[in-house]
């Protein structure tokens, strides 16, 4: 399926969109990407830049989308306005906005362009807290719909249209529902980090910066590693075709103290956690059902949290040490 073709990975420089690429182009695909570079990095794409095409496009406008969808067989849609709980509980405009249009102009432009396949990446957020116990959420609990942030509407709103096009237009549609993914090529600012990249650098800066974690660390929640993550987006595009949502996600719940201890423990430092009760905190209690997933995708991850944790902590690491010594040589020529 994937030998030879062309395909397009919007958001292609980003955390998820890079390990995407990167394993698409080891099945033997034709790889372009398209990204506005606000949030994806060169760093993530530089290993293997010259294996690709690379499309620095605003994918808001129609006519950039449809220049970067030209000949193409197969889209990753990717691209969205994103961040950590910080981000997408303040940014009511900048969380929906953004992503909207460039839904529809993805969706328009693989529909004027005849793409074959077109996989839509929707999220956890469209999903909202019923109990104070354990959410397992099933891909049904979405409606009524009532998601927190403009990010989770915006994601629904995309789920809506690639539906609406496959019975309109026959484009057809995955639609994987990500659940807390984490891994390498993340985004390690304070500012706009998730949950694990943040704890990681704090770790790995203490004692220059504290260590703390928003909310009390009774939330639960259960982490999916890039490389399943990545596997499971290929999975879904070969199985589904109708726009049918699928969760994906793991089933190893941990909550968010334990989750900052085994961070800790792989520091190998004497790190105090404090605890922000001010902070933003989100759903308390969630992981997904996966009994579609299981059953439509014939699948489900293999890397357990502390493995993953572990290779992510040493790619950050090395990351950190690497910005540190750019930032030293800059000063350097400063002087």
């Amino acid at each position: 399926m994937w030998e030879g073709r062309t395909i397009l990975v919007t958001g292609g420089a980003g955390f998820i969109g890079s390990n995407l690429a990167k394993r698409l182009l080891e099945l033997g695909a034709d790889v372009r990407i398209a990204d506005d570079f606000s949030r994806g990095s060169e760093d993530n794409v530089r290993p293997f830049l010259k294996q690709i095409t690379v499309h620095r496009t605003d994918l808001t406008r129609l006519e950039n989308c449809l220049q970067s969808a030209r000949g193409v067989d197969y889209v990753f849609h990717l691209a969205a306005s994103v961040g950590g709980i910080q981000y997408i509980t303040k940014e009511n405009v900048g969380g929906s906005t953004p992503s909207l249009l460039m839904n529809t102009s993805m969706l328009e432009a693989a529909r004027e362009c005849d793409v074959k396949r077109f996989l839509f990446t929707s999220s956890a957020c469209v999903y909202r807290e019923r109990s104070s116990s354990m959410n397992r959420f099933r891909e049904d609990d979405a409606y009524p719909a009532n998601p927190l942030t403009t990010y989770g509407w915006s994601k629904l709103m995309g789920e809506i249209q690639c539906r609406s096009y496959f019975l309109d237009y026959g484009i057809k549609s995955s639609v994987p529902r990500i659940f807390n993914a984490y891994g390498e090529n993340e985004k390690l600012d304070p500012r706009s980090a998730h949950v694990i990249p943040s704890l990681i650098r704090k770790a790995i800066l203490y004692p220059h910066e504290g260590f703390s974690v928003f909310g009390d660390g009774k939330q639960e929640r259960a982490f999916l590693y890039i490389q399943d993550c990545v596997d499971g987006l290929i999975r879904c595009m070969e199985r589904t075709t109708n726009a049918e949502p699928v969760n994906l996600g793991s089933e190893e719940v941990t909550s968010i103290a334990d989750l900052a201890h085994k961070i800790v423990g792989l520091s190998d430092k004497c790190i105090r956690i404090e605890y922000d009760l001010h902070g933003p905190q989100g759903t308390h209690r969630y992981s997904a059902d996966t009994s579609r997933m299981r059953s439509l995708l014939d699948w489900a991850p293999k890397i357990s949290l502390q493995e993953g944790l572990k290779s992510v902590f040493e790619w950050a690491r090395a990351r950190l040490e690497r910005s540190a010594s750019t930032s030293d040589l800059e000063s350097a020529s400063r002087v």
